[in-house]
């Protein structure tokens, strides 16, 4: 079958149609699939059945595996480079991260090199009589940064926000090894996409600290419109989930969070891989 994509219509997202995870993906074919995730930002494929060393393997397609905190914990057996993102408990345990990515974030921003993008892979998807739960919102921050006027751009072209692993709550507390190995850092508000070379909006309330040059009121405040401007309803797109579905969004211009509208007995299990990145500019 011949490569389909299929926009969602909204400001990020894409359908791509006509490809088989579980199968070897040839090199052309595999340039139209990076070719679409550059451009709509978040890419989805249906009804696909594959293994963990089948994800990480596509994983490894678009750069090398950035492991996660969660994956420390979290991780599946003989496959370390997959975090398991679910709410089920087994022997009154958690088998993986359970409220994750609730509010609205751009993962692993307050590293020196946020990761290029991350995948998520649906075994189990929570239903309510048929009805879907569970979905992950989609942000584009570069739609939202060209829908800015042309004032607010002047006031924060050049400038650098402080990014705090310590600023987000988090659903398990940090240790002070996970804090030792992120101290804050700076990256540009406006970055630019490293393949497209398109401009975007790099700001999020928690992560977000601070902004140089400007004093704690001014930047908080600041960084409040902003990250509200980002996930105005015209830049979201909202996934609803199937089992079967793989997922995956560019963490430089798409931000995300995930609807925690349901508990158990219904089950979501997921397999999330993320993919090294490079220094914002």
């Amino acid at each position: 079958m011949p490569i389909e994509i299929i926009p969602t219509g909204a400001a990020v997202g894409a359908e791509i149609r006509g490809v088989d995870l579980a199968q070897p993906i040839d090199d052309v074919s595999f340039a139209t699939i990076e070719r679409a995730y550059n451009e709509h930002g978040v890419i989805f494929f249906r009804d696909q059945h594959i293994t963990p060393p089948q994800q990480v393997a596509f994983t490894r397609r678009f750069g090398e595996i950035e492991f996660n905190i969660f994956g420390e914990r979290w991780s599946v057996a003989g496959s370390p480079e997959i975090v398991v993102v679910s709410n089920i408990t087994e022997d009154g345990r958690p088998i993986g991260v359970r409220r994750a990515g609730e509010n609205w974030h751009s993962d692993m921003c307050y590293t020196a090199r946020p990761p290029r993008g991350t995948m998520l892979y649906a075994l189990e998807t929570p239903d309510l009589h048929g009805l879907p739960l569970g979905d992950t919102e989609f942000a584009s921050a570069q739609a939202a940064w060209e829908a800015l006027p042309d004032r607010m751009r002047h006031r924060i072209e050049g400038r650098q926000a402080v990014f705090d692993f310590t600023g987000r709550k988090r659903a398990f507390p940090p240790t002070q090894t996970e804090i030792d190995r992120n101290p804050p850092v700076r990256h540009p508000i406006v970055r630019t996409h490293p393949c497209t070379g398109r401009e975007c909006l790099y700001v999020m309330r928690d992560d977000c600290t601070g902004i140089e040059g400007m004093d704690a009121a001014e930047a908080e405040a600041l960084i409040a419109a902003l990250a509200e401007h980002i996930i105005k309803p015209a830049f979201i797109y909202r996934h609803q989930w199937r089992a079967g579905d793989l997922l995956m969004w560019d963490n430089c211009t798409v931000q995300h969070r995930a609807i925690q509208d349901y508990d158990m007995p219904r089950r979501r299990l997921m397999h999330r891989t993320t993919m090294g990145g490079a220094v914002p500019t």
